[in-house]
């Protein structure tokens, strides 16, 4: 599982199968978006403007990545 976060976009994107893989993205809510993979699985979640969602440092007890804009 990868967590990344993308400050310029405040997009938080949590990848949670690693593999490449063509996805679909179906967004299931005005600010989330998932990638769906092979046999119908979660492969990543994204959360548009994370940070007015989500306390982003109390509901992370793992640490997280701040990524440049173009990585995502």
């Amino acid at each position: 599982m990868q967590i990344l976060y993308d400050i310029g976009k405040d997009l938080l994107y949590i990848r949670l199968d690693e593999r490449k893989q063509p996805v679909i993205n179906r967004r299931v809510a005005e600010h989330m978006v998932l990638d769906i993979g092979e046999e119908d699985r979660i492969v990543g979640i994204e959360i548009l403007d994370a940070s007015r969602h989500l306390n982003l440092a109390a509901i992370l007890p793992v640490q997280f990545q701040v990524v440049p804009e173009s990585v995502i």
